[in-house]
């Protein structure tokens, strides 16, 4: 018998980090609910990077999905790389430094290891967290505990955008541990689609 998760009214990108950790417990046929055609969207990436069978179907108050098949033994599900959200849905968190605050900067850099952390353990994920400016050093630093906490978030779904830019000014490039490469015009969308912006 199917599983079945209803994630209707659940936003972005809940439904399929709810999803994800199904086919993580070894779910085969996993039912999810959801009220929007972005979710469907997701979740068809999700079937297409796990080599996941999907249908779906319009019910009333939204849509029905369905993944069917068996994932590899003991492997953990793979989120895809990019997770869509509709305009306003959900929010992202701008880093543009590498600490948080004004003042000590060893008092500031811990502050921003420790928001990083708590983020990636938050039930209230960001769509997006951007890196720009010395915010770049973060996921390209070589902080092992910084680098453990960016990944966890996009383990979960969550997409990490990297200025290459200022990758490049700080001559970093070739030390990104984690995160996508990107540009100005790709990250201010991601603001202009959140729903709001948190800025580090």
């Amino acid at each position: 018998m199917a599983k079945q998760i209803d994630a209707r009214g659940l936003l972005c990108p809940k439904p399929v980090i709810l999803a994800k950790k199904e086919l993580d417990a070894g779910e085969a046929d996993l039912i999810v609910l959801v009220d929007n055609g972005v979710a469907v969207q997701n979740l068809t990436r999700l079937a297409e990077a796990n080599g996941r069978q999907l249908a779906q179907k319009e019910i009333p108050g939204g849509f029905e999905v369905r993944l069917t098949g068996e994932g590899k033994a003991g492997e953990k599900a793979v989120m895809p790389e990019y997770i869509q959200c509709a305009p306003g849905a959900g929010y992202v968190v701008f880093i543009g430094k590498d600490h948080v605050g004004e003042g000590d900067p060893v008092l500031g850099y811990n502050l921003v290891k420790m928001l990083l952390y708590t983020l990636s353990e938050s039930e209230d994920l960001p769509t997006s967290v951007l890196f720009m400016n010395s915010g770049v050093k973060l996921p390209a630093g070589g902080e092992e505990q910084v680098i453990t906490s960016i990944r966890a978030l996009t383990d979960k779904g969550v997409e990490v955008l990297v200025c290459g830019t200022c990758l490049n000014f700080y001559n970093i490039a070739d030390r990104l541990a984690v995160g996508k490469v990107s540009n100005m015009y790709e990250i201010l969308s991601r603001m202009q689609s959140a729903g709001k912006v948190i800025t580090v």
